[in-house]
């Protein structure tokens, strides 16, 4: 369960130093007007959890201290019968770098990127049982981790209802190819692989269509000149039914939605269809 692999292709060299910062998670309140606040602290390969811990609806509140590099935090909750000594069984094994072998062992809910010496915000959805929060910092196998348990709450609270809903499918996206700066949006696993959903931005309409069809292809080469900045995480890798809620702040523009995960055999999933154009609006 290694779940920043994969992340940044070898078509970004450029732009690995400027990270998959979460660009739509910034604005406080993404969601539900007042949720319960869930915070998730990492330092230098530390991981801490604190707040709201009852089901239902949380601001996941990500603050990262000053010199980690990439921070990002995963949120994965324990199938039943799962046990925390076999996640650590699996994060030392090297089976760790699919994480579709987490399967069998619980979900990646929530997978949000951090801002290092700062905070970043998205919403989710809790459901008793025992959660383990990653520190995905970064390349290879998690940082650090912290346990925690989610209790049942008497009256959870609810997620407001998003502008759009944004679904990853095997394999593709569905749902409105056209976003608003400033608007709520639940993007969504329904595949039944581990997706991801990240955006890089290009300079037009035309340019947008070139990528997606060069991705599509496997020609990698030309992307270098297309693309026109860092890109935009919508949502690390995340298991069947995870999902995040956002507040669009992305700088508007054409955009090349992707997902760059690995099939079993090898091949990434933007290969089999998972690219497309959208266009984030004022």
């Amino acid at each position: 369960m290694s779940p920043r692999r994969n992340r940044l292709p070898s078509l970004w060299p450029a732009l690995a130093a400027g990270a998959l910062v979460a660009a739509l998670a910034a604005a406080p309140g993404a969601g539900a007007a007042n949720p319960p606040t869930l915070n998730v602290s990492i330092g230098k390969g530390t991981i801490a959890v604190s707040g709201s811990t009852t089901s239902g609806a949380v601001n996941v509140v990500v603050t990262a201290a000053k010199g980690v590099k990439e921070p990002a935090a995963l949120l994965f909750k324990l199938a039943p019968g799962a046990t925390i000594a076999e996640v650590d069984a699996l994060l030392a094994s090297k089976k760790s770098g699919d994480p579709n072998n987490a399967t069998p062992l619980g979900s990646i809910v929530f997978d949000g990127e951090g801002v290092p010496g700062g905070t970043s915000e998205a919403q989710t959805l809790l459901t008793p049982g025992t959660w383990v929060a990653l520190d995905a910092e970064g390349e290879g196998p998690p940082k650090a981790k912290a346990v925690f348990t989610v209790t049942a709450a008497p009256a959870p609270a609810a997620l407001a209802a998003p502008a759009a809903v944004e679904r990853t499918i095997d394999f593709g996206f569905k749902g409105p190819a056209t976003l608003h700066d400033g608007e709520v949006v639940r993007f969504e696993n329904e595949g039944w692989l581990v997706h991801m959903d990240v955006a890089f931005p290009v300079r037009s309409h035309k340019a947008a269509l070139t990528a997606a069809h060069d991705l599509l292809i496997g020609r990698e080469k030309p992307l270098q000149k297309l693309i026109a900045g860092p890109p935009v995480g919508f949502y690390g890798p995340l298991s069947h039914g995870g999902m995040m809620q956002e507040t669009i702040s992305a700088k508007p523009g054409w955009y090349v939605q992707v997902c760059f995960m690995d099939t079993q055999d090898g091949r990434s999933h933007n290969l089999l269809g998972m690219e497309r154009a959208i266009h984030i609006l004022k």
